[in-house]
C-alpha cells in the first residue's frame, strides 16, 4: 500500500487520545499504522482509519 492510499488523520483527534492502561500520551507510527504507548509498551492498531484502543487488540512492544 502506498502513502496515497492511506487514510488521513485529524492530528487533533490523535493528540486527544491517550493510552487506556496508563493514560500516557501516544505517538503515531505512520509506517505501521499504529498508536504507540511507550509507557505501557503497547502498539494500538489503526484499522480503516479508526484507532482500536482496546488493550486486548494491542500488540506488545519489546
Amino acid at each position: 500500500m502506498n502513502d496515497d492510499a492511506r487514510p488521513t488523520y485529524d492530528r487533533k483527534m490523535l493528540e486527544a487520545l491517550v493510552c487506556p492502561r496508563t493514560h500516557a500520551v501516544l505517538s503515531y507510527d505512520s509506517v505501521n499504522q499504529e498508536l504507540i504507548s511507550k509507557a505501557a509498551h503497547l502498539a494500538f492498531p489503526i484499522r480503516d482509519g479508526i484507532p482500536i484502543m482496546l488493550i486486548d487488540e494491542a500488540r506488545a512492544l519489546e
